[in-house]
């Protein structure tokens, strides 16, 4: 089988670009697999290229490299096929929308499969008659904005298929009603890691993620002022950095120094690769508002420690079972997670069966089962396709994308509109 991702940029940092190469790497054990970034800005992937799979891209942003596009017209103006309403729309021009066009035209694959809405709407739209078209979601429908989510109701009922990170999310989605879009939950993978798991010994509790409001750091910290005045013994490290602002990070420090707690909470700063300091920590904690997944969750797990994390849409409830190898909180309740942190910490032989069965559990997450699982969705799509499946998908295409002909020419009209009221 040959298999091609379309990727935003597979030579930054990313939670997409790791779980797209991890998955990747291993069904390129079987199959002919590429990866496409639309966009290319250094040398080579920061994350590593996986290995056995054709890495290239579609637009050049090296400034010294003999292929430079930033300088061509069409980069300046901006994309019509790439849709609005995703976040990332600005970077997109219209020359993106003739390269990656050109390439669904001719791509010699027999799955494609885009990464986010916005390729998942060129895919729809452009791949030449062939091909399965799978879609990705690795965040959630509700972090989407009213106008993607209506661009979402309008095209993706000409993929094949559609696969999110979480059951919660997939339930989402069918609840639009996208006539005939098979949509399944197919959790990221995560390797297992290249060091021994965590004994359960050492007296630190860790996390780890971008330093963001959304992550709620501050009611990790608030929490650990109660863990530290009753175990004054036990330390948190938190590992991440935030955004160019650095305010995050400030406002951590200056409520750290607030509690008292400089001697019990260490802002770490990154740490690549994190397993090693994972394995360092008897205990992890994640305090988010939401999660479109929870790969720390699953990345501790998986090197011995049973996680306590808040009970936020969508992820943590599809990865940690209550009570067996991690726990769940309220989200926002700090009296409840400093309590869940206690009751691991004061319980040696409770922290390390917990430990133990994380492991286990996190096993279910490991890349060549996830793998099996988009295998089993390609062959299940492709003989769908066979006998009278061919025909009603070529009368289904013909109809949405009739519809998208309309949806394009009222949003035309609209902005059309808007530019003449603008200029008076």
């Amino acid at each position: 089988m040959r298999i091609s991702f379309l990727i935003h940029n597979a030579y930054g940092i990313g939670g997409t670009i790791r779980t797209t190469f991890n998955l990747a790497r291993v069904l390129a054990e079987r199959h002919d697999v590429e990866i496409v970034s639309v966009f290319r800005h250094r040398e080579a992937p920061i994350m590593g290229a996986p290995d056995g799979v054709v890495l290239r891209h579609l637009v050049d942003l090296r400034k010294n490299s003999p292929g430079y596009d930033a300088d061509h017209p069409d980069y300046s103006r901006p994309a019509k096929v790439f849709p609005r309403g995703d976040g990332r729309h600005k970077q997109y021009s219209r020359l993106t929308d003739e390269r990656i066009a050109a390439h669904l035209a001719a791509v010699e694959a027999d799955v494609v499969i885009g990464t986010r809405p916005g390729l998942n709407v060129h895919i729809a739209r452009q791949t030449r008659p062939g091909p399965l078209r799978v879609g990705q979601e690795h965040l959630t429908l509700d972090s989407h904005g009213y106008r993607l989510r209506r661009e979402i109701g309008y095209r993706y009922p000409l993929l094949d298929a559609l696969t999110t990170v979480t059951e919660a999310d997939a339930r989402a989605y069918r609840g639009l009603g996208l006539p005939g879009l098979r949509i399944d939950a197919v959790p990221n993978s995560v390797p297992a890691p290249s060091v021994e798991p965590a004994d359960g010994s050492a007296k630190y509790v860790v996390a780890a993620g971008r330093l963001t409001r959304v992550k709620r750091y501050d009611d990790l910290v608030a929490a650990f002022a109660q863990v530290a005045a009753a175990r004054p013994d036990w330390r948190l490290r938190i590992y991440g950095s935030g955004d160019k602002t650095g305010n995050e990070r400030e406002q951590l420090a200056a409520q750290i120094e607030k509690l008292g707690l400089k001697d019990s909470v260490t802002l770490m700063g990154n740490a690549d690769p994190l397993e090693k300091e994972w394995v360092k920590g008897s205990v992890a904690a994640v305090t988010s508002a939401r999660e479109s997944f929870g790969m720390t969750i699953v990345e501790a797990m998986r090197c011995g420690l049973p996680v306590v994390s808040t009970d936020c849409p969508h992820g943590p409830r599809e990865i940690i079972e209550d009570g067996v190898d991690g726990r769940l909180v309220p989200v926002g309740d700090i009296d409840a997670i400093a309590k869940a942190l206690l009751d691991l910490i004061g319980d040696d032989e409770a922290r390390r069966r917990a430990g133990r069965a994380a492991l286990v559990s996190a096993e279910r997450f490991d890349p060549a089962t996830i793998a099996l699982r988009h295998e089993a969705l390609f062959t299940e799509l492709a003989a769908a396709r066979s006998g009278d499946g061919a025909s009603r998908s070529s009368a289904r295409d013909a109809l949405f994308r009739a519809q998208g002909a309309v949806f394009d020419g009222l949003y035309a009209a609209r902005y059309r509109a808007a530019a003449l009221l603008r200029r008076r």
